[in-house]
């Protein structure tokens, strides 16, 4: 294990300037739009210094904290999921010269390489887990251990959180004691370790390390939701004609929020776009949503054409499906699809409703 390191709040700054010297453009939560989003930062500065976020089916608030924590929040609408799989991507483009001869371009290439700050345990479970679906990324990936839970939070049903264990370059633990502020720091990777070593530090102390332990201890102690997973995959099999579906169907919008948010959720369309002139073309590669009457739609007409149908899929492939097709389940507990669906459907509910039934009946 990679000897843990204690940087000061006044020397974060310098973990942000070792990556810009290294070439990365940085992403992270800043406060946006009255939600902490994912945007790029240019300093420490951007960082939500002071704010949290209260979180529970249908709502979702930010609010000042009694503390300068940078990373004292939950999760927000985003997710590494617009890095991996972006919502709008150029595939190709074309256009005629003035003789009709056509000309087909290769779309622009990411600007060069991106570090993410802030990245938790669920998210990073949820980066695993879409990699098997879209490949692996390059992503330099600085994570920070979670202080608290949100209203909405089920990571630690689903063994994803909240403490951060893989899948990171660095991974901090955020301090406050009175007027010490302080990040404990631990390299994940080689590239991890070139990184710090290049940040003010000083070892870390055994204190140190009891209170990170006892931060990740509190979280797990604070989770919102619970999700009883035994057996899960085999239950919502036998339920496929279960009458909760129909009670569900009657509050879905089928708006898609769920999987706007969704962290692991990967269904995209294609869509070709023309100018008027019929001479340029470029072909888009778009989020879409299983909760679309179209994304089903075959030659006859849709698969799905009901709210029913459709949340009866997303939730079984999430929960069940998922595990025949990549060995794991497609949630991490995060909670997103419970705090931004308009109506405050609980996935955990609904999982509960659907064996209390089965179980009153045995």
């Amino acid at each position: 294990m990679a000897e843990s390191r204690v940087i000061s709040r006044t020397d974060l700054e310098a973990l942000l300037e070792a990556l810009h010297r290294r070439g990365y453009g940085i992403v992270g939560p800043t406060l946006r739009d009255g939600a902490i989003a994912y945007d790029e930062l240019t300093s420490v500065d951007d960082l939500p210094a002071g704010w949290t976020d209260e979180q529970e089916a249908g709502s979702y608030r930010v609010h000042r904290r009694d503390d300068e924590a940078l990373f004292g929040y939950n999760v927000g609408p985003h997710s590494l999921k617009r890095l991996q799989l972006p919502a709008d991507r150029v595939l190709w483009r074309a256009h005629t010269g003035d003789h009709g001869e056509l000309t087909v371009l290769q779309p622009e290439q990411p600007a060069g390489p991106i570090a993410f700050i802030g990245a938790r345990a669920c998210e990073l479970a949820a980066r695993q887990i879409l990699g098997r679906v879209i490949g692996s990324d390059s992503l330099f990936v600085v994570a920070v251990q979670c202080g608290q839970a949100g209203g909405t939070c089920f990571c630690v049903s689903m063994r994803t959180g909240p403490e951060v264990t893989h899948g990171y370059d660095i991974v901090l633990t955020e301090l406050l004691d009175g007027d010490r502020h302080t990040f404990l720091a631990q390299a994940g990777s080689e590239r991890g370790a070139e990184v710090l070593a290049d940040v003010p530090s000083e070892a870390a102390t055994g204190d140190d390390q009891e209170a990170a332990r006892a931060l990740s201890a509190r979280a797990a102690e604070q989770m919102g939701r619970t999700l009883d997973t035994d057996g899960i995959k085999e239950l919502l099999y036998r339920n496929y004609e279960h009458p909760r579906w129909d009670e569900v169907a009657d509050r879905c919008l089928t708006c898609g929020n769920c999987t706007m948010v969704c962290p692991t959720c990967f269904c995209t369309t294609v869509e070709d776009v023309t100018d008027l002139a019929g001479a340029e073309v470029e072909r888009h590669q778009r989020w879409d949503s299983c909760f679309t009457v179209d994304y089903s739609y075959i030659h006859g007409g849709a698969v799905r054409t009901s709210p029913r149908a459709r949340y009866r899929q997303w939730m079984t492939h999430k929960l069940a499906t998922w595990f025949d097709q990549f060995g794991t389940s497609g949630c991490v507990g995060c909670g997103r699809c419970i705090t931004w669906c308009p109506v405050g459907i609980d996935i955990t509910e609904e999982a509960a409703a659907i064996r209390a039934t089965e179980e009153a009946n045995e």
